[in-house]
C-alpha cells in the first residue's frame, strides 16, 4: 500500500494545524499507553514508509503531549480492528460512525459529520434515488466494505441486497475501486472521501476519479462519525482521551485535515463539520 507523494504535505499541514490549536489545556495524563489499532481507510489511516499515518493518527498525535498519553497504533483489517473494539482490545476505535451497538463498549466523541453515499461511475445508470429504486433494479451489483456500518439504515440496505444476492463484501476500499473501475460492481456504498482516496493511490484504477458521481439518498441520512472511547479502560484515562478528543472537535482540525487533502468541490456533499 504506497501512498500518493501528494499525500505527505496535506498530512504535515493537518498535523500541525492540529498542534497549533490545541490550545493551553493540561490534563492529567494517561496512566497507561493506549492502544489503537487501525484500518487503512483512505486519507484517514494509511500506511506510510515512515510508518502509520493518516488524518486520525495525526490528530491523535497532536494530543499525545497536551494530554499526556502515548497512543500505540497496530495496523489490522476493518473486521478485524471491529472486532478488538468489541472485545475491550481497542483503547480508541477510529473513525467510526456513531451506532447503538457501539455504545455498549465505549463512550463516543463526535469529531465531524459524513454520510455514505451511493458511488458509481458516470452515465453508467441513471440516478438512483432512494433504496427502494436501488433494490427494484437487480441488475445492479453493490460493492462494500467488510466492517463498515453507517446505522441502520445503511445495515438494513446491506441485508435486503445480500438476500437478492447482489452484494459484494470486500476487505478494503482499494478491493471497491478495483470493481468499480473493471465495471464488476455497479454501485458502491460508503463516504465519498474513503473512496477518492482509494482511487487516487491505486495505479490500477487510473483514471477512474474523473468518472465517479456521488448520489445521496434519504435512507443514508447525515451521520456523526468520531472516535470511541473503550469503557475498559480506567474512568480516570476515559476522561482524559474524551476531554482531549472534545478539545480537538471544537476547532475544525479534522475538517481541515480532508480539505486539505481533497479539496472542498471533491468532499461536497459528504463531509461537514459536526
Amino acid at each position: 500500500m504506497k501512498p500518493s507523494s501528494r499525500f505527505f504535505p496535506a498530512l504535515a499541514s493537518a498535523a500541525a494545524l492540529v498542534a497549533a490549536t490545541a490550545a493551553s489545556t493540561v490534563y492529567a495524563g494517561c496512566s497507561r499507553p493506549i492502544a489503537v489499532p487501525v484500518s487503512a481507510d483512505g486519507a484517514s489511516v494509511v500506511l506510510a514508509p515512515d510508518g502509520i499515518r493518516g488524518i486520525y493518527p495525526d490528530v491523535l498525535r497532536g494530543l499525545a503531549d497536551k494530554a499526556g498519553c502515548q497512543f500505540d497504533f497496530a495496523l489490522v483489517p476493518r473486521a478485524r480492528q471491529v472486532a478488538l473494539y468489541g472485545l475491550g482490545q481497542a483503547d480508541v476505535f477510529l473513525p467510526a460512525a456513531h451506532t447503538v451497538d457501539r455504545d455498549r463498549h465505549g463512550v463516543f466523541v463526535p469529531l465531524i459529520s459524513t454520510r455514505p453515499m451511493l458511488i458509481s461511475v458516470e452515465g453508467n445508470h441513471t440516478q438512483l434515488t432512494s433504496a427502494r429504486e436501488l433494490l427494484a433494479q437487480r441488475d445492479l451489483r453493490v460493492a462494500v466494505v467488510r466492517g463498515f456500518d453507517y446505522g441502520e439504515g445503511y445495515m438494513a440496505l446491506t441485508t435486503e441486497l445480500a438476500r437478492q444476492e447482489r452484494l459484494l463484501v470486500e476487505v478494503d476500499v482499494t478491493s471497491v475501486a478495483r470493481l468499480l473501475h473493471a465495471g464488476s460492481a455497479d454501485i458502491a456504498i460508503m463516504a465519498p472521501s474513503v473512496i477518492i482516496s482509494a482511487a487516487r493511490r491505486e495505479p490500477r484504477v487510473q483514471g477512474l476519479l474523473d468518472r465517479l458521481r456521488s448520489d445521496a439518498i434519504p435512507e443514508l441520512p447525515w451521520r456523526m462519525s468520531g472516535a470511541y472511547v473503550s469503557r475498559k479502560l480506567s474512568k480516570e484515562d476515559q476522561q482524559v482521551l474524551i476531554d482531549a478528543l472534545e478539545k480537538a472537535a471544537k476547532t475544525s482540525a479534522v475538517v481541515d485535515g480532508y480539505v486539505q487533502y481533497f479539496g472542498r468541490d471533491l468532499l461536497k456533499g459528504g463531509l461537514r463539520p459536526r
